[in-house]
């Protein structure tokens, strides 16, 4: 319920800054793809190689605790757009307690038709929506942006996986596909070379082009991967980075968030446009030298710890948010719902527990809510609980440590970073004695405060208060990711027989649906 005791607060909250006289701002979210919170510049990295990200945290405001809703992808994803936690809104799967699912190519559902989602939302108050890159919350065609609120979509309903000898991901151009990544778009597994991401900074650049000649607000979801394995960069960007291929691809990315911010300013549209930066989960830490940093954050993707879900993150709204501040205001990837929602001018539905919060008093005002909570879920299970300052671990489990090599069957999401009686390679319940870190003193969760010390006492009784009540409200939605098949939109998507790319299903295969957990590839 603190989601909507702080929503209230910004409903009572003088909104000084947001002239309600103005035009409905244009709202541009960029969520990169398995990004770390010391991939930036702005963020430490030494290499200093994104000075456009740079530049728009200088001319807006970085970020410093915020994190995404879920420490995989479609989770996140599916988070993102409807306010709602993973186990709220149904992108998780329970068939084995506290495990991470995202929709990869064997899954056949996705986001539910019950749920809302911003663009829906958005298109009440007169936004055009585009999806440009990443979408990954269903192949089937039921599941397409175009079927929950956006109105034009160029990119996959899956990432870049593959290549497959049976068949690779559709790209799609709003409704039908267009070709297949890896035959008419390619990505050279070899090379790293792919020309994907000009592609995506050129579909957002005409976006906002076009919508600038109109009356009505825009909506761009900017969802590139290329930072996902199998990483690509093009011609112009290969080799460029002292970091390698993901160096490359990191680039490449920042300048295409350049360009998009410079033709704002160019269309004299960027005082009416809010842009929020940030990353769907930790770097992956199991991908080596072809992944991302966390900087000081234990572990990476998948886990819930630091390094797995706080995201490298920037707000930019010119004449709006004061230029160059710091923002240490707990938050999350589904505060980007709520956010967006206020500043069309429309309300949170009132129908379900929205978890998201406004950004908008302490990007805009500074203030900050010390009592901000944020609850990280790995499938069905809370993992652990950020509350002010304090994180109390419930469970932990990070896997096999030893593992370093990214073929393997079992990477690990935390090589070479093992703490004694913190990482746990086995799920492990400390519901009946939580590890608990001051993340001030300790960001990088090494040293649990003493449970018979005061501090320990005094923070687990409010913070033990507020998980009961948690608990007590939660109401799990049905879980989307566990039945698997055979998408067949993925073998002959609609528009295929256009472009001659039908894949028929082999001979003898099962379309029924089963339960994922029978399934030998997951």
């Amino acid at each position: 319920m603190m989601a909507f005791s702080w929503l209230f607060v910004f409903l009572l909250f003088k909104l000084s800054s947001v002239d309600s006289s103005e035009p409905k701002p244009n709202i541009i979210i960029m969520l990169m793809d398995d990004v770390g919170w010391n991939d930036l510049g702005a963020f430490g990295n030494p290499a200093m190689e994104t000075p456009n990200l740079d530049k728009m945290a200088k001319e807006g405001a970085l970020l410093t605790d915020f994190y995404s809703a879920s420490p995989v992808c479609s989770p996140t994803r599916a988070s993102l757009l409807t306010g709602r936690l993973p186990i709220r809104n149904g992108v998780y799967s329970d068939i084995e307690h506290a495990e991470n699912a995202y929709v990869s190519v064997r899954h056949i559902g996705g986001i539910p038709d019950s749920e809302i989602l911003l663009p829906e939302i958005l298109r009440e108050a007169g936004y055009t929506s585009m999806l440009v890159g990443k979408w990954h919350l269903g192949h089937e065609e039921a599941h397409l942006p175009l079927n929950h609120g956006f109105d034009h979509f160029f990119g996959s309903p899956g990432c870049h996986f593959g290549p497959f000898d049976s068949v690779n991901f559709p790209v799609y151009r709003d409704s039908e596909m267009i070709g297949r990544y890896f035959e008419e778009f390619v990505i050279d597994e070899n090379t790293g070379l792919s020309n994907m991401t000009q592609l995506f900074i050129e579909e957002g650049l005409s976006f906002i082009k076009e919508q600038a000649t109109k009356d009505d607000p825009f909506f761009l979801y900017w969802s590139p991967d290329a930072t996902h394995t199998p990483l690509y960069a093009s011609h112009a960007f290969r080799g460029k980075s002292q970091r390698g291929l993901y160096g490359d691809a990191i680039m490449e990315l920042d300048s295409g968030v350049g360009l998009i911010l410079e033709l704002l300013r160019e269309l004299q549209i960027d005082q009416n446009t809010f842009v929020f930066f940030t990353s769907d989960n930790g770097a992956a830490i199991y991908a080596g030298e072809e992944g991302g940093s966390n900087g000081q954050f234990l572990c990476g993707k998948g886990i819930t710890f630091e390094g797995g879900m706080r995201e490298p993150s920037i707000a930019w709204w010119p004449s709006h948010i004061q230029p160059g501040i710091v923002s240490h205001q707990v938050g999350s990837s589904m505060d980007l719902f709520t956010t967006s929602v206020i500043l069309a001018g429309l309300s949170v539905p009132e129908d379900r527990i929205i978890d998201g919060s406004s950004l908008l008093p302490s990007l805009l005002e500074q203030e900050v809510d010390p009592e901000r909570t944020v609850f990280y879920y790995r499938g069905n299970e809370m993992m652990a609980i950020r509350r002010g300052m304090y994180k109390a671990h419930y469970w932990t489990w990070v896997g096999p440590l030893k593992t370093g090599d990214p073929s393997s069957t079992q990477p690990s999401n935390c090589f070479g970073q093992g703490v004694p009686g913190v990482t746990s390679e086995e799920l492990t319940d400390h519901t009946d004695c939580p590890l608990l870190f001051h993340l001030g003193k300790d960001p990088g969760e090494k040293y649990p405060i003493p449970n018979d010390s005061h501090e320990y006492m005094d923070t687990m009784l409010t913070i033990r208060a507020v998980v009961t009540n948690h608990k007590r409200d939660m109401v799990p939605g049905e879980p989307q990711l566990n039945i698997c098949g055979e998408p067949e939109d993925i073998f002959s998507p609609p528009g295929c027989e256009k472009i001659d790319k039908c894949v028929p299903v082999s001979e003898g295969t099962d379309l029924e649906p089963y339960n994922c957990s029978e399934d030998p590839y997951l």
